[in-house]
């Protein structure tokens, strides 16, 4: 043990400066001069001295030395440091944190509270107050320090008057270390004293007079002139070790008698003078609580004062101090407990499934769901790491990735699906049905993560992406809507960047070099200076000079221009609506364009590579680097030219910086969702973001499962998932759950052709066993698909109300001979999680075994075989064809450097060719490749397979026809 603590036993010490955090001053605190017997801290000190001597001059049967004092303080201290060296063996960087919220003067206790922390290994903090504070204010400096998760425990050392209710009870319960709050004295009175914190001062009393000798069971205690939380916890705790315990205020009647009666008084404030000292029994045992109590005025006699002993204030005080001190390590260790894997404890909502199924938006209003904060504490999330939208979504903080990076991750499963119909077969629907089988139904912690649908299919043919039936994410119009307004973020980053493109290209055309050198670096109150990402770019381009002045001609030239050629710009503009009109437009028509117009395109806002780039990022700065290192056209001189170089890169940042944060929402059973990132699968890698991925992982435990989904077959978002995200994340897969549907297999065994609106051929609503076992051939490839990663499958079967029970047992029974681990009929559709529960346990039963997990190729093989081995080995292609456009961009951007990259297959969903028509298996086709695009910031190729466009359009009877609001409720009618 240092030093320390034994000069602080002897003498206190001298003040020393506050390790950890630093002390958080309102006004200085000031010694008292007020006290009896001196002024300031040498009174007090003096005091103490005193007290030591008259408790070694009459001592009796219940008194003890300061040393046996000192002994114990000793022991309690040291053993909080073992506990707390025990903790940060495991947990390295943890240091509890003690905040003190004090109003008044008293630097004595200060000083006490400091060198005992210290010594144990915490940090402390104090907020003083003036002394005059009142009830507001105090509550105003709790409920910040309730909200700091860098504090464990919080103390109160203000005045016996500001001791109201308001003021206790605004303290957390969980950093209530002098067990003040209602919460633990209710708990402490229940007989739940380990699961709460008991008050350090009634504990000691029970200590000091223990350690004395003093047998406590049978005795006569009166607690007099103590108040609220004190008072309960005395009473209480001798309750325990059998006392007969009375609680008196100083000017009660018969206090005479009762103070006879009493074996032993504890004195919870000052004694009035009017109260002499010889209505004390001789033999009593007296404890002094009174932090204010005047030593001079009791046991100053010299030996054959009227009673026993003296344990006096100094004495208690120490040790209570001593005592809360433990009780924030236990804090401490509680909060260790509380950031590690533990099963969720959950509200579930309950499901009452109703005959025939309502509509998904009749279904999402019948259910009331939990606000989101409640949800977000339930699953262990923090007060300040959420940012609430409305009352059922709320934004999630990448903070929490730092606060739980030594958790475990849980197992890791990837939803995909065979070729689908236009219809969709339900990926989303299965990854609902699933997590709420896992967390409703088998008390197993479990997260999905979805993406954020567009509006382009919501308003035109497709409709929402909430999942349907009994399996959805609510309320599904906000899902389906706005959100949070994440793509509404990348629109207008997107925008602001197409239109720096045209206008760089405008002004370098019309300016020369000079001018255009002193418009981008203006004189500003006379000086002219670089901005940052200036400085960057003169960097890049090996000019090392901050001064603008200093630049020669060819270097502000350099600088300035950028040269783009009009021709190569690949940067299209977006919006989030299906506009077919706007597939191919000129721009830069006005007068005021100077003749700058040149042909274009928008893009749906979710193809934008911004999209890609938030799916993929792992953190702020890394989304800052990619949205940089974004490739927006090449120069004259064939030099890619980025978005760092139009000095847009920061400002991009500024517009993304809430929608990197994941949404959190829920699902009809009350189980958490991550809505977040939504690039399609067909023209982009289709898959939710990785930061919602690795965030859930550590929020489920090493025993919780997230549920991801990729879009569209396994073909297109599985092997993107494999190749692109799971490269860019690190995380390795456990399971992945194929869903077929009896409809989808029907229609690759040469069944009527299935369109949007129209109604099914009968072959589709009759059995017809012949065309399921030709269609499961798509169903046998897909598993062959993701074999090829090494992951094992289960099949989820998606059942409709007009498959026969023959039809489904003919799936299962020949995924299985296909490779399948196992193959599972899923009604979660109809009933909710409950129709999954089986699907649940073959996911946790294939998740137990080993992954092979390999990638299908190396990044370091030329763009060209890349691209070959996707088309043979996934889709079974004979080989590819390269249109002339699409090698000259291969060569271009193999010599710019961006070979290494992932590649991203742009390719239609509805087979596995470039054949929308082409259903089952083709064979011996050859896949052209029309063109080939590169996402840099995102980091990866993307080649155009046929005809790809990257705007849809509208039917001829749009969705938009049947959503209406209805204007007295404002309720959304007609979503699906």
């Amino acid at each position: 043990m240092s030093a320390r603590l034994p000069l602080l036993l002897r003498q206190l010490g001298r003040p020393q400066p506050l390790p950890g955090p630093p002390r958080r001053l309102r006004v200085p605190c000031r010694a008292s001069s007020s006290r009896a017997g001196g002024g300031g801290r040498e009174g007090l000190l003096g005091q103490r001295r005193l007290q030591d001597g008259q408790a070694r001059g009459s001592r009796g049967p219940g008194s003890r030395a300061p040393s046996a004092r000192d002994s114990i303080v000793r022991e309690v201290i040291q053993n909080s440091k073992e506990v707390l060296s025990l903790l940060q063996e495991k947990n390295p960087a943890f240091k509890p944190v003690l905040a003190i919220i004090q109003a008044g003067d008293d630097n004595l206790m200060q000083e006490i509270n400091q060198n005992l922390a210290e010594e144990a290994g915490l940090n402390i903090t104090h907020i003083c107050l003036p002394p005059d504070s009142g009830e507001e204010e105090i509550i105003d400096e709790i409920l910040k320090i309730n909200e700091d998760t860098r504090v464990h425990g919080l103390a109160l050392q203000i005045s016996e008057s500001s001791f109201s209710s308001k003021v206790l009870n605004a303290l957390k319960p969980e950093k209530d270390v002098d067990g003040v709050t209602d919460v633990n004295l209710g708990k402490l009175v229940r007989g739940d004293a380990h699961e709460c914190f008991v008050s350090p001062v009634a504990r000691a009393v029970i200590e000091l007079l223990e350690k004395s000798g003093v047998n406590l069971d049978g005795k006569k205690i009166l607690v007099l002139g103590a108040h609220g939380s004190l008072e309960a916890a005395l009473q209480c705790l001798f309750q325990r070790k059998g006392s007969m315990t009375m609680s008196s205020p100083w000017k009660a009647p018969q206090l005479e008698s009762k103070l006879q009666e009493a074996d032993i008084l504890v004195l919870g404030s000052p004694k009035p003078e009017e109260i002499p000292l010889t209505w004390i029994q001789p033999g009593t045992t007296v404890l002094n609580c009174s932090h204010d109590f005047l030593s001079g005025k009791l046991g100053c006699g010299p030996p054959g004062a009227p009673f026993s002993g003296l344990i006096a204030e100094g004495d208690v005080g120490l040790l209570a101090a001593a005592l809360r001190i433990q009780n924030m390590v236990s804090s401490g260790r509680r909060w260790l407990r509380e950031q590690q894997h533990r099963r969720w404890r959950l509200h579930c909502l309950k499901l009452q499934p109703l005959s025939p199924v309502p509509s998904d938006i009749e279904i999402s209003r019948a259910q009331t769901p939990k606000a989101v904060d409640v949800l977000a504490k339930e699953i262990g999330l923090l007060a300040d790491e959420i940012e609430i939208y409305g009352k059922s979504k709320a934004k999630v903080r990448l903070s929490l990735l730092e606060r739980l990076k030594d958790q475990a991750d849980g197992k890791y499963v990837l939803v995909a699906g065979i070729t689908p119909t236009p219809l969709g077969e339900g990926k989303s629907t299965v990854t609902i049905g699933l997590v709420q089988a896992l967390t409703a139904h088998l008390n197993v912690n479990s997260f999905a993560c979805l993406r954020q649908p567009s509006q382009g299919p919501t308003f035109g043919v497709k409709g929402g992406a909430a999942g349907g039936g009994y399996a959805q994410v609510i309320p599904m119009e906000e899902f389906n809507l706005h959100l949070t307004g994440d793509i509404h973020a990348i629109t207008a980053a997107n925008n602001l960047l197409a239109a720096a493109i045209d206008t760089r290209i405008l002004h370098e055309s019309t300016q020369t070099d000079k001018a255009l050198f002193n418009r981008l670096v203006p004189l500003v109150n006379g000086v002219r200076e670089f901005s940052e990402i200036q400085l960057a770019r003169l960097k890049k381009l090996g000019i090392h000079k901050t001064d603008p002045s200093s630049l020669t001609e060819e270097e502000m030239s350099k600088f300035a221009r950028l040269n783009i050629d009009p021709s190569t710009i690949t940067w299209q503009r977006v919006l989030d609506t299906n506009d077919r009109f706007l597939r191919k437009i000129t721009i830069g028509q006005a007068s005021t364009e100077k003749g700058c117009s040149r042909q274009a395109q928008f893009d749906i806002a979710v193809a934008s590579e911004i999209m890609a780039v938030l799916a993929l990022t792992d953190s702020l700065m890394d989304m800052k680097e990619r949205l940089g290192r974004m490739v927006v056209a090449s120069d004259k001189n064939g030099q890619p030219v980025t978005a760092e170089d139009l000095g847009v890169t920061g400002a991009l940042t500024v517009l993304m910086k809430d929608a990197i944060k994941p949404n959190l929402m829920q699902t009809l059973e009350g189980t958490p969702v991550f809505v977040h990132a939504g690039p399609f699968a067909n023209i982009a890698h289709g898959n939710s973001s990785v930061l919602a991925d690795k965030i859930a992982l550590k929020l489920v435990g090493e025993e919780g499962f997230v549920v991801t989904e990729a879009g569209f077959g396994a073909d297109i978002g599985m092997e993107k998932f494999f190749n692109i995200k799971c490269r860019a994340s690190g995380l390795v897969p456990n399971v992945v759950v194929l869903v077929a549907t009896v409809r989808a297999l029907k229609m690759h065994g040469g069944g009527p052709s299935v369109t949007a609106g129209v109604p099914l051929k009968k072959e589709y609503t009759e059995e017809n066993i012949q065309l399921v076992a030709d269609g499961c051939c798509n169903l046998q490839k897909q598993i062959q698909i993701a074999q090829l990663f090494g992951v094992p499958v289960v099949v989820a079967l998606n059942v409709f109300k007009t498959d026969t029970r023959a039809e489904i047992d003919l799936v299962c029974e020949l995924a299985k001979r296909a490779g399948a681990f196992d193959a599972v009929p899923c009604y979660h559709w109809s009933v909710g999680g409950k129709g999954s529960v089986d699907l649940a346990r073959a996911v946790r039963e294939a998740a137990s075994k080993r992954s092979r997990f390999q990638f299908l190729y190396d990044v370091q093989l030329p763009i060209v075989e890349k691209i070959r081995t996707i088309a043979q080995a996934v889709y079974g292609a004979k080989d590819i064809e390269l249109s002339p456009e699409a090698q000259s961009k291969i060569d271009r951007y193999t010599q710019q450097g961006f070979g290494n990259l992932p590649i991203c297959m742009a390719k239609t969903h509805l087979s596995l060719s470039h054949q929308p028509d082409k259903k089952g298996v083709p064979r011996d086709f050859v896949l052209p490749i029309t063109d080939v695009r590169a996402s840099i910031g995102a980091g990866f190729i993307y080649p155009l397979v046929g005809t790809m466009s990257t705007m849809p359009g509208l039917p001829t009877r749009p969705c938009f026809y049947d959503i209406d609001l209805d204007t007295e409720t404002e309720q959304v009618k007609g979503l699906f």
